[in-house]
């Protein structure tokens, strides 16, 4: 049996909204799209997701901090993306989720879901090429592969073997199940897949114990 997705602490918007200020806020969006396609032919493609690597070499959603001093949540989160997207626009309407994060820093992540037509999602990938920030703090946008090939590590696995910012990766699994575009399960088996495949590299990289 796979372990249970691991997730962060939720709370409300409203709770969020009420912490005192020695918290900090960031604000990401997750932009998504149905996609009849097929991989190979044969591989159902289902849904493309963006995600982005950052100049750290990090994977992450597009957005950022936003000083509540100064933004609203969304007015602080569309600032973020104009520099990173340039050509969209969020509202309190596509809001999906707070959590908590772990850690010294106290942070509450807030996300954003919209879904697009593929079409759309196309037009958000060659306007983000033309950004302020491209090539700079956004070193280009990805496609999440929403896919298992038959060796049962290709595609979402290896994905998920990669590093993520420190929420990143939380926040895709949930926004996965609570949207259902994965079923638990094969979000599950995902992430042990690629745990063990972390781990035997680690394995072939540390010295014999003999």
């Amino acid at each position: 049996m796979s372990a249970a997705v691991p997730e962060l602490k939720q709370i409300s918007r409203v709770e969020a909204m009420r912490l005192g200020p020695g918290w900090s806020h960031s604000c990401h969006a997750m932009l998504y799209a149905a996609n009849p396609g097929q991989l190979f032919g044969r591989i159902p493609m289902r849904f493309s997701v963006l995600m982005q690597m950052r100049f750290d070499g990090l994977l992450g959603f597009p957005g950022g901090f936003v000083d509540r001093r100064f933004w609203s949540l969304e007015d602080g989160l569309n600032r973020v993306l104009g520099l990173g997207l340039g050509c969209l626009r969020l509202t309190e309407a596509d809001y999906l989720s707070s959590h908590l994060t772990e850690g010294p820093h106290r942070v509450v992540a807030h996300l954003y879901a919209r879904q697009l037509t593929l079409e759309q999602l196309h037009a958000v990938e060659i306007s983000a090429v033309h950004s302020r920030d491209h090539g700079l703090e956004v070193l280009g946008l990805v496609r999440v592969p929403l896919y298992t090939q038959k060796d049962r590590v290709g595609g979402f696995p290896n994905f998920l073997s990669n590093a993520f910012t420190s929420t990143a990766k939380y926040q895709l699994l949930f926004a996965l199940k609570v949207l259902h575009m994965m079923p638990e399960e094969k979000l599950a088996e995902a992430l042990a897949a690629a745990t063990e495949k972390q781990k035997q590299a680690l394995e072939k990289l540390l010295p014999s114990s003999s």
